[in-house]
């Protein structure tokens, strides 16, 4: 096996799927990558069995084959060189690969291809497509809001509802929930699928433009984009009813300056419990006063900010933590946060919707201690 290449392009390839490799393994394969070398085409492959990755490339090939590299130090070895021409090949019999530049020489021991795992196989009954750009956009939004609780496994992922011209996703940890909705899909089937965290993570890292092929079975979900593919076993559990606990009656509106209350937000907490992270909201007739205090350290700090809040007094408390993360993923200039009283779920959105899209995003609140 011998294919000449860009250590750079070689990179850019390895930066795409590295990232599925599990750092220490059980099964000592998995931290290899399999190369598969087809005439001029070179593939590159990873996975971790939840997750499956891999993306072709255009080399310069004289000898068709296939071997395992040790992930790590390939990755190490092909960063630090300088973008130059680099010679790989490797003797399938003995499992002996060496890498020559220029300038050097370095040689590795891989492993046979025959014991790399085979990718899922994944029926084609369920078809969708979705822009790259439109999926980028949707993991953003959401992915941050997933539970890490293992006990709680159906919201270690974000669900995804496709319908015909239509997709919803969402996420919630059970303090805070996000749901986003979008019109540029298309789709075959109606259908609810939960994808792990993990793999909308991975996928970010190969979406190109343009168009993503999606098709899914009973356990698997299989993304295709440009020359890269990423297959991922699916979250088989029952979503929670999420429609039931965005509440209907939020009719106390405050539309702010994004910019301006992420500024305060982050000065204010510094002040905070550092196990409740809570800050207080007190909103008056177009102000709202941001404030924490931390009795153990005896500090406290309030900033006001102008706003349009027309409503009766209010006063509500928040995790810090969670605001913060929520006005992180809103790129509008002004938000519109909706309430009905200081121990009901707040409501928080973009103040302009687009027409393509919408997203709402919900916080639980913390009970002050007045």
């Amino acid at each position: 096996m011998k294919f000449t290449v860009t250590s750079g392009e070689l990179l850019k390839a390895l930066n795409k799927i590295f990232g599925v490799v599990p750092a220490k393994s059980s099964m000592p394969i998995l931290e290899n990558i399999l190369f598969e070398l087809n005439s001029n085409t070179l593939t590159l492959s990873a996975t971790d069995i939840e997750l499956y990755s891999s993306v072709s490339m255009d080399v310069n090939g004289s000898n068709d084959g296939s071997i395992t590299v040790p992930a790590k130090r390939l990755m190490d070895t092909v960063r630090a060189l300088p973008n130059t021409s680099l010679v790989f090949q490797a003797d399938t019999e003995s499992n002996k690969i060496t890498m020559i530049t220029e300038t050097g020489e370095y040689s590795i021991t891989g492993v046979s291809a025959e014991e790399f795992p085979k990718f899922p196989e994944i029926s084609e009954n369920k078809k969708m497509s979705l822009d790259a750009t439109v999926l980028r956009e949707v993991i953003n939004k959401t992915v941050f809001a997933v539970s890490k609780d293992e006990l709680r496994p159906s919201l270690m992922g974000v669900l995804f509802r496709f319908r015909e011209n239509a997709m919803t996703a969402v996420a919630t940890d059970g303090h805070r929930l996000v749901k986003f909705e979008s019109s540029s899909f298309s789709s075959t089937v109606d259908t609810d699928i939960i994808i792990p965290a993990k793999a909308l993570a991975a996928l970010l890292k190969l979406t190109e433009v343009g168009e993503i092929q999606i098709s899914s079975n009973d356990s698997h979900i299989r993304f295709l984009s440009g020359t890269s593919v990423l297959a991922s076993r699916v979250i088989d559990e029952t979503y929670p009813n999420y429609e039931s606990v965005i509440p209907k009656e939020n009719n106390l509106e405050m539309i702010i300056s994004r910019d301006q209350l992420l500024h305060a937000l982050r000065r204010v907490s510094l002040y905070a419990n550092t196990t409740t992270h809570q800050i207080r909201f007190a909103m008056r007739e177009n102000s709202l006063t941001v404030s924490a205090e931390d009795v153990d350290q005896g500090s406290q700090a309030k900033e006001k900010i102008a706003c349009s809040y027309k409503e009766n007094d209010l006063d509500i408390g928040f995790n810090a933590n969670y605001i913060n993360d929520v006005l992180t993923h809103i790129e509008d200039d002004n938000i519109c946060f909706r309430f009905s009283g200081p121990t009901k779920a707040g409501i928080i959105e973009p103040e302009k919707q687009s027409e393509a899209s919408s997203l709402l995003m919900l916080t639980m609140p913390l009970r002050l201690n007045n």
